[in-house]
Parts: C-alpha cells; sequence; structure tokens
C-alpha cells in the first residue's frame, strides 16, 4: 500500500482501523459502546479512535452504505469534516431513519473515514461571477431523464 503516514490513538479494547479491501478508499470506523436506536432519534457515538490529519489533507466520515441500506442507520450530518488541527475522538452522529428499535453491538463498524487533500482558496470579492451555460440554474434545473 502506498499514501501518507496517519498517526492514530486507539482507546483500550479498540480495534486499529483497518481498509476492509485492497484499494478501498475509506477506513472502517466501530462504535465503542453498545447503542439503542429508536425510530427518528439521534445520538453521538465514540469511536475510540484520534487521529493526526496530515497538513494539507481533510478527514471526511461518511455513513456505510450497507448499515443505511439494510437498517436505516446513518450519520445525522450526511458527512462529517475533520480538520488536520483536531486532535480529539472521533464520534460518529447516528440517526435512525427505520420505524424499528435498532440496536448495535460494540465493534459494529458505523461509518468509515476517508482523508484526503484539499485546496485552500483564498476568496476574492467581486461584482459579478462569470457566466457559464447552466447559470443559476438549481436543483432539478436538468429534469430527472
Amino acid at each position: 500500500m502506498q499514501g501518507r503516514k496517519l498517526n492514530v490513538r486507539i482507546s483500550d479494547g479498540v480495534e486499529v482501523p483497518a481498509y476492509a479491501h485492497e484499494g478501498d478508499a475509506g477506513l472502517d470506523l466501530r462504535i465503542k459502546h453498545n447503542v439503542t436506536l429508536e425510530p427518528n432519534q439521534r445520538v453521538n457515538v465514540g469511536t475510540g479512535v484520534a487521529v493526526e490529519i496530515p497538513s494539507g489533507c481533510v478527514g471526511l466520515v461518511f455513513p456505510r452504505s450497507g448499515l443505511a441500506t439494510k437498517f436505516g442507520i446513518t450519520l445525522s450530518n450526511s458527512v462529517g469534516v475533520i480538520d488536520s488541527g483536531y486532535r480529539g475522538e472521533i464520534g460518529a452522529s447516528l440517526v435512525n431513519t427505520s420505524d424499528e428499535t435498532i440496536t448495535l453491538d460494540a465493534g459494529t463498524r458505523v461509518c468509515q473515514l476517508v482523508v484526503m487533500p484539499f485546496v485552500p482558496c483564498e476568496l476574492v470579492p467581486v461584482e459579478e461571477l462569470s457566466e457559464t451555460e447552466r447559470g443559476t440554474a438549481g436543483f432539478g434545473s436538468t429534469g430527472v431523464r
């Protein structure tokens, strides 16, 4: 495997995050404790993992598609952002979108961490933006077919 080094601190009894398969982009993160979510309930759970995101990179925390598809459990904030200066534990803000009470056992993989470079931008105030074919047409502007 090639790439950058990622310093990681894990709590006692927590597995070191890992890629499930060669070539995967996301490191699987697991919850530290059992959690029960009622329908539409949100809860922040700890993963027992803290990382040192390299300067010039961002950590993005995504939901796991299988958990969302099979059980209706996803991240309430859609995607979490971990800046390179943050050194605390990564949490997962879970929400139960199903009509059933769901219990997840400690060690359940609930989200995945993707580390990637980003481009910082210098904001330049202007009176007008350049014209494009799309212009200001927003949501649904291209139709569904």
